[in-house]
């Protein structure tokens, strides 16, 4: 197949973004020139120009978004400009592959498409429910308004890739596609990376046990669950045994430190903000029990969390709150609390500590299911086939 391929991502860098940098890997060993148009990373990811792996990347300058759904709409704005002016400046693709949020990369695609380019779009988020997850404001004015922004790249996109068979519904109900212009592209991690290395007792600070939350830090991803339940952790369970470590950050980072020192849990929760793939190895390989504390919300509830992948691939079990996408990619790897309930969280996390033959069993069952059925072989397959799928019908 082959032909000239450029991606659009906004909320991450790349290759930080771990899916796209894989999907840029896979188009490329399948023939394709691979362009990424994508913002500056704060510490990592922070050269204007670069190519890795033989993937071309083009990076902006962007200011994170502050003040709630206006400082989105800033960022968003700027992130839009820059973009269309990088892609005028690359010239004639085959494919513009946009992923979202925002839903706005349909502008850049229609810009192109007198010259043939086909538009794939890579939601990665359903954008009407993170608002309402996100926000709280209720179907307001700007709530309309994305939901436009959504039918309308729907409207321009010759093919979408789904990240699960929830959001591919939605395509079909909601964006009105066809079956044949969906394809689920699941997030897996590449098993390769994501191995097993010796235990660093140091990283647990003396205690018996380690538990790990590894992802994003936003107002929809539970870290505030989290800390909540491991405060119910000790004071309801009289556990002291354990620390834990909170990997990433987000932009409520700062929130949850402080949340954390409210909660007089600041000797037992260290937060590294992000950290090199060898760190990461070591805090998984020695964690106990992982976390994935992602509440119940319109978005949450059939998004698919990296997180979950990768604490599988590390062969750590998972305490999770009841999500249809999380038990759909989990199944037996995880214990599922009901729906935001803390108390039933932190009495999870105290059953797994007290069972080193279930950890280890669900632990294995994981591993397997990101290595077999769940594996990103079988995404690459799905990914190929959506672009042969977008490229044929010109």
């Amino acid at each position: 197949m082959g032909g000239r391929a450029l991606i659009l991502v906004e909320n991450l860098s790349v290759p930080l973004d771990r899916r796209v940098w894989q999907e840029s890997l896979a188009l490329r060993r399948a023939g394709w020139e691979v362009h990424v148009i994508c913002p500056r990373g704060a510490k990592q990811d922070t050269e204007a120009e670069a190519v890795i792996d033989g993937v071309h990347l083009h990076r902006y300058p962007l200011r994170p978004a502050t003040g709630g759904p206006t400082g989105f709409l800033r960022e968003y704005g700027s992130a839009l400009w820059h973009t269309y002016r990088l892609a005028r400046r690359l010239g004639r693709f085959d494919v513009v592959h946009g992923c979202n949020p925002p839903d706005l990369f349909f502008l850049v695609a229609l810009a192109m498409r007198r010259r043939g380019t086909r538009f794939v779009f890579d939601q990665h988020d359903l954008v009407p429910e993170l608002y309402l997850s996100r926000f709280g404001r209720g179907r307001d004015l700007l709530y309309r308004a994305v939901c436009m922004m959504e039918r309308l790249t729907y409207r321009a996109a010759h093919v979408v890739i789904a990240t699960n068979e929830s959001y591919r519904e939605v395509a079909l109900s909601r964006g009105g596609k066809r079956p044949d212009e969906v394809f689920v592209v699941r997030s897996a991690p590449v098993v390769e990376r994501f191995h097993q290395v010796p235990p660093d007792e140091s990283v647990r600070r003396g205690k018996p046990y380690l538990l790990c939350y590894l992802g994003v830090m936003g107002p929809q991803d539970g870290v505030d669950y989290a800390l909540r339940s491991l405060k119910r952790l000790r004071d309801e369970h009289g556990r002291t045994d354990w620390h834990a470590v909170f990997v990433g950050g987000g932009d409520t980072f700062d929130a949850m430190v402080a949340l954390s020192r409210e909660l007089g849990l600041d000797d037992a929760v260290e937060f590294t903000g992000r950290i090199p793939d060898e760190d990461l190895m070591r805090y998984l390989s020695t964690a106990d029990v992982c976390l994935s504390p992602d509440p119940l919300n319109p978005l949450n509830d059939v998004s698919t969390m990296n997180k979950v992948m990768e604490y599988m691939a590390m062969a750590r079990p998972i305490v999770s709150f009841e999500l249809r996408e999380a038990r759909v990619s989990a199944g037996e790897a995880a214990l599922y609390a009901t729906a935001n309930d803390e108390s039933e969280f932190a009495k999870l996390i105290a059953r797994l500590l007290d069972d080193p033959e279930e950890r280890r069993r669900m632990g294995e069952i994981g591993r397997e299911r990101v290595a077999g059925p769940l594996s990103w072989e079988h995404s690459t397959v799905a990914l190929l086939a959506a672009y042969e799928a977008a490229v044929g019908s010109r």
